[in-house]
C-alpha cells in the first residue's frame, strides 16, 4: 500500500489527506490545468488539462495534490484546487438516447454526441439522470464514463 492510500475499517481505501474514497470521481473546475509528474511544483508538467467540467478520477492524494486519470488512462499530479466536487460524465457512444425516463422503450428526449460533457445527477443499478445542453433525461450507465458501475445517487 503506497502512503497515498490508506484502509478504513470496512476496507475501503480512504484518501490520507480528505479520508474521502479512493478511487473517486471529480471533474475539472479550472479551463486550463497542468497536470505534473509528481505532487509539486517543482514536478516537470507533462501536458495540460484544457476541457473544464471533464470527468476525472482522483487515485492518490498528497498534501494539496490529486493523482488524476481521464478517460483516456491519460494523468498525473494536478493541484486540488483546480478540481470540483461536482460531477459530470462523458458519452461514449455516438448519438446515444436521452430518454424521458429510466426504461428503454421510453420517448426520447435528445441524442448524444460521443464525447459530450453532461452533469450527473442520480445514478439507479443501471441507469443514469444527466443533463447537457439544456435537455435532461436518462441513459444507460454503461455508456457513459465518470460514474463507478455499482455505484447509486440519489
Amino acid at each position: 500500500m503506497s502512503p497515498a492510500m490508506a484502509d478504513d475499517d470496512e476496507g475501503y481505501r480512504r484518501g490520507p489527506v480528505t479520508n474521502l474514497p479512493l478511487p473517486r470521481y471529480v471533474s475539472l473546475k479550472a479551463t486550463k490545468a497542468n497536470v505534473r509528474r509528481g505532487p509539486s511544483l517543482t514536478h516537470r508538467i507533462d501536458w495540460i488539462f484544457k476541457r473544464r467540467n471533464m470527468p476525472l478520477v482522483v487515485t492518490a492524494e498528497h498534501g494539496h495534490w490529486r493523482r488524476v486519470q481521464d478517460i483516456d488512462g491519460a494523468g498525473g499530479w494536478v493541484h486540488y484546487s483546480l478540481l470540483s466536487g461536482s460531477r459530470t460524465v462523458i458519452v461514449t457512444a455516438d448519438m446515444l438516447p436521452l430518454n424521458m425516463r429510466a426504461e428503454p422503450d421510453t420517448p426520447m428526449v435528445a441524442q448524444l454526441e460521443l464525447g459530450v460533457v453532461a452533469q450527473l445527477q442520480k445514478c439507479g443499478e443501471d441507469w443514469c439522470r444527466i443533463s447537457a445542453g439544456g435537455y435532461k433525461g436518462w441513459v444507460r450507465k454503461g455508456n457513459i464514463w465518470g460514474v463507478g458501475a455499482e455505484e447509486i445517487r440519489d
